[in-house]
């Protein structure tokens, strides 16, 4: 699958002036409120027709400005999911999902649905009504009205924006399930790096209306100037390795990336799988000596590759672990008081308990 966009469209206050190109897979729209995301993927949809731009899906010009197609977003075939569940209050879940398959073009079977079903944990909700839902299972029902439809693309807008840490929690599982289970190709649309981190497969990175840079998302998480687009509580490394070895008497999965290991909490880990981990800035300690009789159980030899202050007397200090930068968020007074400089040898100590595994 190859999906082709190229947009431009002025709004009263706003500018977007964007491109970029999906190969299948789960594409994240990745960036700020404001920046543009939700726009791109209405014109997608077909929801907006843009000023001047293409969408063109496999070879299939979906629009075209200067040939002035414009196939409507219901002749598109693709499945939308929005950040409420937008289900139907008076119909029960199955009946909402029969609503999903009503606008299937080969009119999917019963054996099709019962697999969507069980793939998303809604088979003992069949009888319920809406409004005898959590929020996650509202919006799991609505992923499967969605793709009850056959969409040939699978477009997600902030789909889990509206909901508590847990029930984020419970859903996430679900959609590596659709991603890993399913074909079809998806445009997933956040500001949440927790969320692209752990389902992307490619990022495109917006801001002000216009694509800041997009590629595999192991790449893309990977530049060190990646975490500028990150609010400052999320700011950090995003490194991608592999599985080593799963300690699961004490929950731990050695993580090989390039050559540091780190040792992070998991509920479980398949030696020779890949894995990515989130390391907070504000949570990476430096030390000039390895220290001796700490808890934490990484510990990493580099130095200084580069450092940057922000203006607020913390200074961001990006340190080389064998090629693994990995970011500190220190006070500028400790930067003085150990005298950082680029080329000095530090030691980076990160507490296990810190570490978000995907």
């Amino acid at each position: 699958m190859t999906l082709s966009v190229s947009s431009h469209h002025r709004f009263d206050s706003f500018e977007l002036d964007a491109s970029f190109t999906s190969e299948g897979g789960v594409t994240a729209l990745f960036g700020r409120s404001g920046s543009g995301k939700t726009s791109m993927i209405r014109i997608i949809a077909g929801l907006l027709r843009p000023d001047r731009g293409q969408v063109i899906l496999n070879g299939q010009i979906l629009a075209d400005s200067e040939k002035r197609l414009f196939l409507p977003a219901h002749k598109r075939r693709f499945g939308y999911v929005f950040q409420e569940a937008r289900l139907f209050p008076h119909l029960s879940v199955a009946q909402n999902l029969h609503y999903g398959r009503w606008f299937a073009a080969d009119k999917t079977t019963g054996a099709h649905e019962d697999r969507i079903v069980d793939m998303l944990g809604i088979g003992h909700l069949l009888q319920r009504r809406p409004n005898k839902l959590s929020g996650g299972e509202k919006q799991r029902v609505a992923i499967g009205r969605a793709l009850l439809s056959s969409p040939r693309l699978l477009l997600m807008d902030e789909p889990l924006a509206s909901l508590d840490e847990q029930r984020k929690a419970e859903i996430i599982p679900y959609l590596e399930r659709l991603r890993d289970e399913t074909r079809i190709p998806i445009v997933y649309v956040s500001h949440s790096i927790q969320e692209v981190a752990r389902l992307a497969d490619r990022i495109v990175v917006m801001k002000d209306g216009k694509v800041e840079g997009e590629g595999p998302a192991a790449e893309v998480l990977a530049r060190p100037d990646f975490s500028t687009h990150l609010e400052r509580r999320e700011a950090g490394s995003i490194l991608s390795g592999r599985i080593e070895s799963f300690d699961e008497r004490h929950g731990l999965a050695a993580v090989r990336l390039n050559t540091a290991l780190l040792q992070v909490p998991a509920k479980k880990g398949e030696p020779g799988s890949s894995a990515r981990v989130l390391i907070p800035a504000r949570d990476v300690m430096l030390a000039l000596v390895k220290p001796e009789g700490l808890s934490a159980l990484n510990i990493l030899e580099g130095h200084v590759a580069d450092m940057s202050g922000s203006g607020d007397g913390m200074v961001t200090v990006q340190v080389d672990c064998g090629g693994d930068i990995i970011q500190s968020r220190i006070t500028d007074l400790s930067r003085q008081r150990l005298q950082l400089v680029p080329g000095k040898p530090v030691h980076a100590i990160i507490k296990s308990a810190a570490l978000d595994p995907y």
